[in-house]
């Protein structure tokens, strides 16, 4: 999957590329992906025989990597940017230079203010503009661009509606720099960093899409699943201005270099057995019958043989036996995965269930990345969890302080203000707190902060015991990475690790519950992933891990394809009310949610459908039909 060279190659020119019109590459790991473009970057700037090497640069969260690369690179490597000429793709019109939520504000926090580029040498469009000066505004930025020679190398991200830069559907494929209206779903994906849709510009300066094509060299980054479906569109579907990426099409070096989950919907990865001769895997074989499934409209056990040769699976046939005995394998698979004892079922034979009987009785831990991801994502097997007797522990990886609104914060304080606080001291503190509230900088005082993250752990408190859990088996972690008062995180520390590795080493649990669902908006999920995943690597050698399993989660953001599921746990009507109930202890997350992202619906109504619908599949697939269904994989270290 993965490769050192991302030289240019024809798309459409081989068996497993014959869909594709635009070259592109994946890779596992993000970071290495981003290290390695960073480096074709660094080689052309060494390279480059003209007085200038000139850089297109694009904002969000995907290029943040490179950017972290090609600053690694100045510091410990001496690469020099002193030669370097930056062009960037668009900014927000009506927004100042010193905005936070500015483009210019973002490449100097991760880019320009950490390496040598000239100040002179730095263009960025000016969002400040008065409208009558846009029009000869932008006609300048082109005029500039040009007098450089044009650009070398754009970088660039994608967005939702497939624009680049911020061309949105309906750009024509010979525009240029220009002010443009932003797409409603465009504005919906920024609304997080804007605190509400409310505050998001309507405009943006961007350059245009024959601006774009016009580089020498372009690469676009596509990271995570949310992207999934625009970038299969893009690299294999018609060019049309509806989707204005699609123009990529029409350039002759351009490469995407996209993640795993990101590359999932392209038909090389997603149907591979309609593209070329596969490798049956036990992975694979799982995803095409259920596939199969889906597209005939029946259940496994009544696939037959026309099935699987109109569908184009008479390989899998040829290769792996008759559609009878593949049909009962599969069934006994998604069988073999329903269990209603999480924790194991004590005294019986264990072979086809997803965990062990023994112990009976297991210490469990359940990290929660934000304050509210244990109930919302396996509300149900934590309850059934509590319910079997099993000593469960819930650790609170961060404080989620910043999901707060102010207003819910005041709802605190005057409560506290209005109960039997009598010390003056205690009161005038709590008016100062709500004074700071009300003013324009709060979200990075402490004071404000520390209130915030107490109303979520009193939502936790409330949870737990509603749950019957003790509140001394609740671990509220506060890792130091999240605690900024901003969205953007840092990097985790020393402390994060051993904080992580205190609480493992002190529960020695038989099981460790964790959040694999990677797509919440900031990327707080990941970061405590792989906390995680690195303190488990340097446990593994303690005798106690030798009796640990290691389950992941998801259902906050997305779920688990049938295929990846290992442990379903089915929910009857009244466990689904039970969860239900627990999440809406988290009451600060309930209607106006800060962080909602793309998903419109609430925490407990996205998780409950999330649910209905893995029990519905599995109900498809042939499987007892049940309510709702919680899924796990497990994660094995």
């Amino acid at each position: 999957m993965n490769q050192n060279n991302l030289t240019f190659q024809l798309p459409g020119r081989n068996e497993s590329t014959r869909f594709e019109k635009i070259h592109n590459i994946t890779y596992d790991n993000v970071a290495e992906a981003s290290a390695l473009v960073a480096q074709e970057i660094a080689d052309g700037i060494r390279n480059c025989k003209s007085e200038f090497y000139v850089l297109g640069l694009a904002t969000g969260s995907s290029p943040i990597g490179v950017y972290k690369e090609l600053v690694r690179l100045h510091r410990e490597e001496n690469l020099t940017f002193k030669n370097v000429v930056t062009f960037n793709l668009d900014e927000y019109f009506g927004l100042k230079r010193e905005d936070k939520n500015s483009y210019h504000s973002f490449m100097h926090t991760h880019l320009f203010d950490h390496i040598n580029l000239p100040k002179d040498q730095i263009y960025i469009p000016d969002g400040s503009l008065s409208e009558k000066e846009v029009s000869a505004y932008c006609l300048s930025y082109e005029e500039k661009i040009e007098s450089f020679g044009g650009i070398d190398f754009q970088l660039l991200g994608i967005g939702r509606t497939a624009h680049i830069g911020f061309n949105e559907p309906g750009s024509h494929i010979n525009s240029i720099t220009r002010m443009i209206a932003l797409d409603p779903i465009t504005r919906e994906d920024a609304a997080s960093d804007f605190n509400g849709l409310n505050f998001v510009p309507t405009k943006a300066i961007t350059m245009g899409i024959g601006s774009i094509l016009n580089a020498k060299r372009i690469v676009l980054l596509g990271w995570g699943h949310k992207k999934a479906a625009v970038l299969a569109l893009t690299i294999e579907k018609e060019i049309t201005n509806t989707y204005p990426a699609t123009f990529l099409q029409n350039h002759p070096n351009c490469t995407f270099i996209l993640d795993a989950e990101a590359s999932a919907e392209l038909s090389k990865h997603k149907t591979p057995w309609l593209v070329k001769e596969c490798d049956w895997t036990e992975r694979l074989i799982k995803k095409a019958i259920v596939w199969l499934s889906n597209q005939a409209q029946k259940p496994i056990l009544k696939l037959t043989n026309r099935d699987y040769n109109e569908h184009g699976l008479s390989s899998l046939v040829a290769s792996q036996g008759l559609p009878y005995e593949l049909n009962i394998w599969m069934f006994n698979q998604l069988q073999h995965t329903i269990t209603g004892w999480p924790g194991g079922k004590p005294n019986t034979d264990d072979k086809n269930r997803p965990e062990r009987s023994d112990p009976a009785k297991k210490r469990v831990l359940i990290f929660s990345p934000h304050p509210d991801d244990d109930v919302i994502s396996m509300g149900g097997t934590f309850a059934r969890l509590i319910e079997q007797g099993h000593e469960v522990h819930v650790a609170y990886q961060t404080s989620g302080n910043i999901a707060v609104s102010d207003e819910e914060a005041l709802k605190f304080i005057e409560v506290a203000e209005n109960s039997f606080l009598k010390d003056k001291t205690t009161l005038d503190h709590l008016q100062s707190v709500k004074q700071d509230i009300n003013s324009n900088e709060n979200t990075v005082l402490k004071e404000v902060l520390s209130i915030k993250g107490a109303v979520r752990k009193s939502e936790c408190i409330a949870a737990g015991r509603f749950l019957k859990l003790p509140t001394k088996q609740l671990h509220f972690l506060n890792l130091p990475f999240y605690e900024t008062g901003k969205i953007i995180k840092n990097e985790p520390s020393v402390t994060d690790y051993k904080i992580t590795q205190e609480l493992i080493d002190k529960i020695q649990p038989h099981q460790i519950f964790a959040a694999g669902d990677l797509a919440d908006p900031h990327g707080t999920h990941k970061t405590c992933l792989n906390i995680i995943f690195k303190v488990l690597d340097d446990l593994k050698v303690k005798k106690y891990m030798d009796a640990c399993r290691v389950w992941l989660y998801r259902g906050a953001w997305q779920e688990w394809d049938i295929e990846d599921i290992e442990m379903a746990v089915p929910l009857s009507p009244d466990q689904v009310i039970q969860k239900r109930n627990a999440i809406l202890f988290h009451q600060s997350q309930k209607d106006k949610v800060m962080f909602q992202g793309k998903d419109n619906r609430e925490f407990w109504v996205r998780a409950e459908q999330r649910n209905q619908t893995t029990a519905e599949l599995y109900n498809h697939l042939g499987m007892a039909e049940y309510a709702a269904i919680e899924a796990f994989k497990q994660y094995l270290f």
